[in-house]
C-alpha cells in the first residue's frame, strides 16, 4: 500500500480502493458521489445535513458498526438520522488509508451478501413450485 498523509485522504481515495473491488462502479445518490455494487449502495459522500464536511457514509452491519464505533469513536460516528440505517459516518480526516482499505472490504461483503440471501430463497421458491407440478 502507498504511503499517504492522513489529510489527503477524500473520496478520490476511496474511489480508488473500491473500483479495486469486484463488480463496483461509479454512481451517484441524490447527487452525490457513490460507489455500488451491482447497484446496491456501497459507500457515498453523505447528503444529510448532520453528516460532518469532509465525511464518508459506508454501508456496514450494525454489529459491525458498534464495534468500529466504541474502538475508535474519534473515526467513525453517527448521527440520530443514520441510526436505523446501516450505515457507518467516517472523518476523512482521521481514517488511515489501511483502516479505509478494510472498512470498504467489511462493506463490500456486507452488501454482496445481502443480496445473495434473496437470490437463494428465489430458488427455493421456484424448486418447491417445481415439485408441486
Amino acid at each position: 500500500m502507498i504511503s499517504m498523509p492522513r489529510n489527503k485522504i477524500n473520496f478520490g481515495t476511496v474511489r480508488k480502493i473500491g473500483l479495486g473491488l469486484p463488480d463496483v462502479e461509479e454512481s451517484t445518490i441524490y447527487g452525490s458521489p457513490s460507489l455500488k455494487v451491482r447497484g446496491k449502495l456501497l459507500t457515498c459522500l453523505p447528503v444529510h445535513k448532520s453528516a460532518e464536511p469532509n465525511s464518508l457514509a459506508v454501508r456496514i452491519d450494525f454489529d459491525q458498526r458498534a464495534e468500529l464505533l466504541a474502538a475508535a469513536p474519534e473515526t467513525y460516528y453517527l448521527t440520530d438520522h443514520y441510526v436505523n440505517y446501516p450505515v457507518v459516518l467516517v472523518r476523512f480526516s482521521r481514517i488511515h488509508p489501511d483502516a479505509l482499505v478494510d472498512l470498504l472490504g467489511m462493506a463490500w461483503r456486507f452488501v454482496t451478501a445481502k443480496t445473495l440471501p434473496r437470490k437463494r430463497k428465489v430458488r427455493k421458491q421456484r424448486d418447491s413450485q417445481a415439485r408441486k407440478r
